[in-house]
């Protein structure tokens, strides 16, 4: 897949929440659904074994950049169209 580009709801942040950088994150709520601005789950776990989870909305902001993302980018759907 490519790069999904998520936003902090509105009044989080990663100081409020108390991200580091040093979590590895999941991102759930991803099904075969997607859909422009669509809320999503994410799990952060830290390296102390603490796991919180947050809501932030997906920045693919109309259904061609949906359809660039659930086609892995801009080449691979590209390529997919050419290719029937």
């Amino acid at each position: 897949m490519g790069v999904l580009p998520l936003q902090f709801k509105e009044g989080q942040n990663a100081e409020l929440l108390g991200l580091t950088g040093d979590e590895v994150f999941s991102i759930r709520d991803l099904g075969g659904n997607l859909h422009s601005k669509q809320e999503v789950t994410v799990e952060a776990l830290h390296t102390d074994g603490v796991k919180i989870r947050f809501n932030t909305i997906a920045r693919l902001d109309s259904p061609v950049e949906v359809e660039y993302f659930v086609h892995g980018g801009i080449l691979p759907a590209m390529a997919r169209k050419m290719m029937g």
